[in-house]
């Protein structure tokens, strides 16, 4: 192994209280109800096998996402969702005559231009090219998709994770190999993409590096700007990567605290990113860990197979302020599990699934406005091809941001459920200019003298309070 990279103090870019981090999240629940509800079986006609990452709330307050397999041609789907469960399938990969790419395997982003973007892992059409190596789309919610970017493996191959829109607008994302034509030591990268499609790779992990094979997409963090995220090779790694591509190794997994982090990261209100790892841990079934933007790892949970095994999709800071995720096995039926990890660590298993309700949920979960929680797993159902769920744990609505950071004078989105009639939208309770687009949906302006805190909506049935703080950003 190479010597481990000396990690460089970064300067802060974003005018944001740090602080900020140490608020609780504003809904608290005491006594939970708890209801789990299978909505939908796929059944290959449909699409089949969803993946890794989560489903994604749009403008119109359905659920978009991708499956890895079915659809028209059997090489994956895009679909929508109701949140009562009424799929439509919005375009099928793999068809001749378009050369597409094919196995979609990561989740979808919801832009600010109101379009979602996503990668196939494998295919694609790059003329010439020898080793088609997937794509990275855009697709409206009506289904209009637009090849944007051919991997050719020297410049990135097999994208598994989703994508993260910066604060300056470009898309982050990585590969989980290729970035050199020299296939036997290019392991992977990481690349900024234009809305419009032009690529720039950052970073190209090589052989000799201490981990590579980055399988998950990125988070861009509070304070610093920077992105993070994980590599699986060699027990595994946290890592964190400038916009400009100046990238350093946090933390090498391979000892008590985990192993082959598969999982992209999220940062909690703590200021602190939080992870999973797929292996490791006291009981050799995974764990969750929390990492500092410094690089000091603290585990906060091993899992001993009762509770559940082999972590693979990303966990989630709900507006309890507590920690939701899946395991893809263990569990009662060794199907996997849904749990909650409450603040003061005790974890709690919501959910064993059976089979015939799903089995091997490999993604992670996504808080709807409605304030349930919504998923997939690959596999099990009536025909074997993986369902989507919806867990109510008596949590109360909110709104969300389409993207959470802007400037004084930007216009960016708020998503919610009822907002038709609002008569108030405030920035840490600064008055902002708003525009209702429908019902679910309203355009916001960034005020002047507003400062970095929480968002709040004032409806004609109550006041909706954003799950996490909007940034000011310089």
């Amino acid at each position: 192994m190479t010597k481990r990279k000396i990690l460089h103090q970064l300067s802060c870019g974003w005018t944001v209280a740090c602080a900020v981090f140490l608020l609780c999240v504003a809904t608290v629940i005491g006594t939970q109800a708890q209801t789990f509800t299978k909505l939908l079986d796929f059944n290959g006609t449909n699409g089949a096998g969803p993946l890794y990452d989560s489903l994604v709330q749009g403008r119109d307050g359905n659920l978009y996402g991708p499956t890895s397999g079915g659809g028209a041609y059997g090489y994956g789907t895009v679909f929508k969702m109701t949140p009562g469960g009424t799929l439509t399938t919005l375009y099928s990969f793999g068809s001749p005559e378009r050369g597409d790419g094919v196995w979609p395997m990561g989740g979808l982003v919801l832009a600010t231009n109101g379009n979602f973007y996503g990668t196939t892992n494998y295919l694609g059409d790059c003329g010439s090219c020898d080793y088609p190596s997937g794509t990275v789309f855009r697709i409206t919610p009506e289904g209009k998709l637009t090849t944007l970017y051919n991997f050719d493996f020297g410049d990135g191959a097999y994208p598994t994770g989703a994508l993260v829109q910066g604060t300056d607008g470009n898309f982050y994302g990585t590969t989980s190999r290729g970035g050199d034509f020299a296939e036997d030591w290019a392991y992977g990268e990481v690349f900024k993409m234009t809305p419009e499609g032009g690529l720039t790779q950052l970073h190209v992990f090589i052989e000799g590096d201490d981990s590579v094979t980055p399988f998950a997409g990125l988070v861009q963090a509070c304070c610093d700007g920077n992105f993070y995220g994980t590599t699986l090779s060699d027990g595994g790694s946290v890592f964190e990567i400038t916009p400009l591509g100046r990238f350093a190794y946090l933390h090498l997994f391979g000892g008590p605290e985990g192993s082959y982090p598969q999982a992209a990261l999220i940062q909690a209100t703590d200021g602190r990113l939080y992870g999973t790892t797929e292996q490791g841990g006291a009981f050799g079934c995974g764990t969750i860990f929390r990492i500092t933007l410094k690089g000091s790892l603290r585990d906060v949970h091993s899992f001993d197979g009762t509770d559940g095994c082999t972590l693979q999709g990303p966990i989630l800071q709900a507006t309890d302020g507590n920690l939701y995720g899946t395991t893809s096995a263990g569990g009662a039926n060794n199907s996997g599990t849904l749990f909650k990890l409450a603040r003061n660590g005790t974890l709690t298993t919501l959910h064993d699934f059976q089979g015939t309700d799903g089995s091997a949920p490999v993604g992670g979960l996504v808080q709807a406005t409605s304030g349930k929680f919504y998923g997939t797993t690959s596999a099990g159902g009536i025909s074997g091809d993986g369902t989507v769920f919806s867990l109510d744990m008596g949590l109360g609505p909110f709104v969300a941001f389409v993207h959470g950071a802007g400037k004084v004078g930007q216009t960016g989105g708020i998503l919610g459920q009822g907002l038709t009639g609002t008569t108030s939208v405030t920035l840490n309770g600064i008055p902002a200019t708003f525009t209702v687009v429908s019902d679910t949906f309203i355009k916001a302006t960034v005020p002047a003298g507003a400062t970095t805190g929480y968002v709040t909506v004032t409806t004609p049935t109550g006041t909706l309070k954003s799950r996490v703080p909007f940034y000011v950003l310089k």
